[in-house]
């Protein structure tokens, strides 16, 4: 990987917009971290080709997460925060309160959508959130994610199991940074990062995700609509609330 300068780079039209959902389903408070994960995994697993793509929007309580391909030598100084190794690429990274964590659980097969450009969708739906305050954000070649004068703004790593997406992208917008100082972040060291609040952009969480979740739909071509939160059985199963007999 490269840690040169950002750049700008190219990307693909828009896919046409369809009627086919995008269930955005919000998670209140800070979630555990394995809960959410699991589920995601069990989601992917159960899922058929009719199962509707969803968008699971969170916070975690503070967490470094190792993906596939990370090591050990870039978790510094963890300290009280845990560590969990994930099946999602990528290197290190920091989640904590203050940063918008989501999650598309899309079948890339059905939305025409290659590895490839489905991240540098995800990307493109963050740098235009981030147009919407007047910061320009750029991608840098070689290193996933989206980066404002050189920082990193948002970190993306995914996972991709039968042709269906989970994981995600984590987006700083107002939180305690310190957490990324124990780190070398993505596995760069010195690698800074910014957050949204401090480059004039608003505070509350939830207005910038209004703002991202727009965004993410207009990128993958699908009608964003709220849905409640999952429930998780005991094995971390999502369990759509709908569904559940009362």
């Amino acid at each position: 990987m490269s840690n040169d300068a950002p750049v700008a780079m190219p990307h693909s039209p828009l896919p046409i917009p369809d009627s086919r959902p995008l269930l955005i389903r919000r998670f209140p408070g800070l979630q555990a971290y394995e809960p959410m994960w699991r589920a995601m995994q069990a989601f992917t697993d159960a899922r058929t080709p009719e199962t509707a793509d969803e968008l699971w929007v969170v916070q975690h309580a503070p967490v470094f997460t190792l993906g596939q391909a990370g090591k050990w030598e870039h978790v510094l100084m963890p300290g009280d925060i845990p560590v969990l190794a994930v099946d999602r690429g990528g290197q290190v990274t920091y989640h904590g309160p203050g940063q918008i964590v989501a999650y598309p659980l899309v079948d890339l097969r059905r939305a025409s959508l290659g590895v490839r450009e489905f991240v540098q969708r995800i990307e493109q739906a963050i740098i235009d959130t981030l147009a919407d305050w007047n910061v320009i954000a750029l991608r840098k070649d070689g290193a996933p994610g989206v980066y404002v004068n050189g920082a990193k703004i948002a970190a993306l790593g995914l996972r991709v199991r039968r042709g269906c997406t989970f994981h995600g992208l984590a987006f700083n917008v107002n939180m305690d940074l310190e957490p990324f100082s124990r780190i070398n972040p993505c596995g760069f060291q010195g690698l800074e990062v910014v957050q949204l609040a401090d480059l004039g952009g608003p505070s509350r969480l939830s207005e910038v995700e209004n703002v991202l979740v727009a965004h993410l739909a207009r990128q993958f071509g699908l009608d964003a609509q709220p849905a409640p939160p999952h429930t998780f059985d005991a094995g971390a199963r999502a369990v759509d609330p709908a569904s559940v007999a009362v």
